[in-house]
């Protein structure tokens, strides 16, 4: 992200946040899908705000589950279907909700391997029973996806012996670490993994996006703090770091 764009955005949006407030400190709970988006931009919220922003970065089907068993949380960013979820529990303000981010799947090789087709389902098919292994997040929105995926193009039998439904460590990781062959994960979490490159997302007849949405908690102990970091991500001066992040913004 150039340097000019984050500075646009930093007077940007400090201008749409009151700088009289107390500083606060927002506990944020956020899928790895946008982790490396709230990375880049969460320096200059802080400077802009004076807040301080503290992550908990996981899947969001691990983070749903803490915020229902009552972890303590300000601000939840995560698949949408799991925010209205939380919202009908009476865990976030359906007020507060917004959407974020929207972004597609991709393929993970490793840095400097051969790119594999997949610029069509066809491509993308042959791809996965060519290559030796492939990886995904087991709880993780793309996990479902590609499972769906292998499932359309019949060839479960084939796949079983080579799939690796990972817990600890990301698809992108696995395949820089040689770990597997493919990985398939949110284009953003692969641009950011030193090892492994984006081979492209999936094509367009199999692509399924998944839209990140905020929302606060209804037991945030600064509502209005939390809700000016939404302000913040959805304002349009946000929209070059969003894409600049491999997604589009929500």
């Amino acid at each position: 992200m150039k340097m000019s764009s984050i500075a646009a955005l930093t007077s940007a949006l400090s201008l749409t946040i009151s700088g009289g407030s107390q500083a606060a400190e927002i506990r944020v709970f956020s899928s790895n899908g946008v982790k490396t988006f709230l990375e880049e931009i969460a320096p200059k919220y802080e400077q802009a705000t004076q807040n301080k922003l503290l992550f908990k970065f996981s899947t969001a089907a691990e983070l749903k589950t803490q915020i229902e068993k009552g972890e303590a949380f300000d601000l939840a960013i995560l698949t949408a279907a799991g925010i209205d979820d939380l919202i009908k529990q009476g865990k976030l303000a359906g007020g507060t909700r917004a959407d974020i981010t929207r972004s597609g799947i991709g393929v993970a090789i490793r840095q400097g391997a051969p790119k594999p087709d997949i610029a069509t389902a066809e491509g993308l098919k042959r791809s996965m029973l060519a290559a030796k292994s492939i990886a995904y997040v087991g709880q993780g929105a793309s996990g479902a996806t590609i499972k769906k995926i292998i499932e359309r193009f019949g060839i479960n039998e084939e796949m079983q012996a080579k799939t690796k439904a990972l817990a600890g460590i990301s698809a992108p990781d696995a395949v820089a670490k040689g770990e597997a062959e493919l990985g398939f994960t949110q284009v953003s979490e692969i641009l950011s993994v030193a090892g492994a490159e984006l081979a492209g997302p999936l094509p367009p007849e199999v692509q399924v996006y998944t839209v990140f949405t905020g929302a606060v908690g209804i037991a945030a102990r600064d509502s209005t703090a939390a809700q000016s970091l939404i302000k913040y991500l959805t304002a349009p001066a946000a929209a070059p770091v969003i894409r600049a992040m491999g997604m589009e913004p929500g």
